[in-house]
């Protein structure tokens, strides 16, 4: 096409419009995330590759809203970041990445590591980082290779989000209740610990205090539970009932807007569990 007739095309009114430069949408009325991801991948060119937030939704991960789109390419090529792209030049580029098309993203891994560097706060990178996890879709092991390999700056909520994770935290819910147990002068649980009556075992509990027998549950549907799982979740509180231990259920919406209450409902369990005959319930840390 000549330019005349792609400006006539993409003139005030006209039937097209232009996302990126050389880049053309001959639809009108709003793009959708697709079509700006594809978009992307067009004007980042054949080496591009999507990684951070847009390639963690390909790969089926439930991720923040953010209107900017990452794309890395080779650190020789050259190419700005436009409108909604975020452009990342880099030496690192991805040995291998999935096809969808023509758009190339990343595996989930380096798409994790760099989701960690784009979001607007620790809170959400953590969540990210501890449901891919938990998701299966990313190693711990790999995600350490990330932040060795990867560049030092922005690294820090990576960093962060990876040292809980191995301390046990396995989701960002369980991160915002370590956040209000550090400050609410609480004895500090474990955290993802496996239960065991003898060798039987019995549950993992989101936080668990032993001396007292009691364990807190983080429900909730965005990061813990798939359609069907509630009958599962039934199970393991009849479980640990059984064995004597005092389950606390909070959601994630009263961990973050009624800490007050949650710290005192835990409180009171811990001086009731205390005030009764120690558990013979057996405690394996999560990375034992």
């Amino acid at each position: 096409m000549t330019r005349a007739a792609l400006r006539h095309r993409i003139r005030p009114g006209g039937p097209w419009q232009q996302l990126l430069p050389g880049v053309y949408l001959a639809v009108t009325g709003s793009p959708t995330l697709a079509q700006k991801e594809t978009a992307t991948a067009l004007y980042a060119g054949q080496h591009g590759v999507l990684t951070g937030l847009a390639a963690l939704r390909r790969h089926g991960l439930k991720v923040p809203e953010n209107p900017a789109i990452s794309v890395l390419v080779p650190a020789r090529q050259a190419r700005q970041s436009r409108a909604f792209a975020r452009v990342s030049p880099t030496v690192r580029m991805p040995g291998y990445v999935c096809y969808a098309g023509v758009v190339r993203y990343a595996l989930p891994d380096r798409a994790a590591a760099d989701a960690a560097r784009e979001l607007d706060s620790f809170r959400e990178a953590r969540a990210v980082i501890a449901n891919a996890i938990q998701q299966g879709r990313c190693r711990l092991d790999r995600l350490q290779d990330e932040l060795a390999h990867g560049p030092v700056r922005g690294s820090a909520w990576l960093r962060q989000s990876l040292a809980e994770v191995t301390k046990g935290i396995r989701s960002g819910a369980e991160g915002d209740l370590g956040d209000l147990l550090l400050t609410s002068g609480l004895p500090t649980p474990m955290f993802n610990a496996r239960l065991f009556a003898g060798k039987i075992f019995i549950a993992v509990a989101d936080a668990w205090w032993p001396e007292a027998g009691v364990a807190a549950e983080v429900d909730s549907r965005e990061w813990h539970l798939s359609p069907g799982d509630w009958e599962y979740t039934l199970q393991r509180h009849a479980r640990m009932s059984a064995q004597g231990i005092i389950v606390l259920h909070f959601t994630p919406n009263q961990i973050r807007h009624e800490p007050t209450r949650v710290v005192a409902d835990i409180r009171s369990a811990l001086a009731a569990g205390r005030a009764r005959p120690v558990l013979a319930v057996r405690a394996l840390s999560a990375r034992s």
